[in-house]
């Protein structure tokens, strides 16, 4: 989830089986309450130094992680029934947040809140991991460090490669068991979209549409420079241009025999 955690049920009845942080940053809510007698049962226990909420409107509350992007966004991972895991694309980034009081205007943006994003701290300085996540245990298997965030989608193969894009452009091919890097070749443009592979007269393709943008990228490509802008991102993503480029290209791969 977006929040941090990672949730596992039973898909018959609905139970909660699993519920652990697949960041192990996150720390705006201790745990998630797996006790089924408790009135809090399923709900994370948020610890009310990180919760705007409780501190209230005009007051900066620092170092809340995750950011509001969320440990994952609208990126999708991938699952293999092979290694029985997941493959997620996260963002490892923190914030800082003050609200405040603002009164609703129609068609404008709604927010009432200034922001700040930057990497987590005391961690590999980056931005972003790709990881592999057991969702029986509740456990990250293996997890591959990103300078930005992990925009794009995943793409999980029979033959145990999976595929990502980066922000900076890359289109990365790893091991689906043990995460090593056994590809990579940089597109024209940083990469938000998600990977995808066809066959044609018996040869496999893998394609992938690059060009930078969305919440991460928006400071390059609306052109922004308030480090505030697009609720902290633009501060946050700021270096995102002395590594990719505007543009939009599809990029095809032919997967040898």
């Amino acid at each position: 989830d977006r929040n941090g955690f990672g949730y596992t049920l039973n898909r018959a009845t609905g139970e909660l089986l699993v519920a652990e942080k697949f960041d192990p940053v996150v720390n705006w809510a201790s745990k998630v309450d797996m006790d089924k007698g408790s009135k809090t049962y399923g709900r994370p226990l948020v610890l009310s130094k990180y919760s705007t909420e409780q501190n209230g409107e005009d007051t900066n509350s620092k170092g809340i992680c995750p950011a509001a992007l969320g440990t994952k966004d609208q990126q999708p991972a991938a699952f293999s029934p092979k290694t029985n895991l997941f493959y997620v694309p996260t963002n490892h980034v923190c914030m800082d947040y003050e609200p405040f009081r603002v009164t609703y205007t129609p068609g404008q943006p709604y927010v009432g809140a200034t922001l700040s994003m930057y990497p987590a701290p005391n961690s590999h300085g980056g931005m972003g991991n790709f990881i592999a996540w057991d969702g029986v245990e509740g456990k990250i298997k293996w997890s591959n460090p990103e300078q930005f965030s992990v925009w794009s989608g995943a793409l999980a193969t029979a033959g145990d490669v999976v595929f990502y894009g980066t922000l900076e452009g890359y289109l990365k091919a790893v091991d689906s068991k043990t995460g090593k890097e056994l590809y990579k070749f940089k597109t024209p443009s940083g990469i938000i979209g998600n990977v995808m592979t066809y066959q044609h007269k018996g040869k496999q393709y893998v394609g992938i549409l690059s060009g930078v943008g969305g919440w991460a990228g928006i400071g390059l490509a609306a052109g922004l420079t308030d480090p505030n802008a697009g609720l902290g991102a633009v501060g946050g993503y700021a270096a995102l241009s002395s590594y990719t480029n505007l543009g939009g290209q599809l990029t095809v791969f032919a997967l040898p025999n």
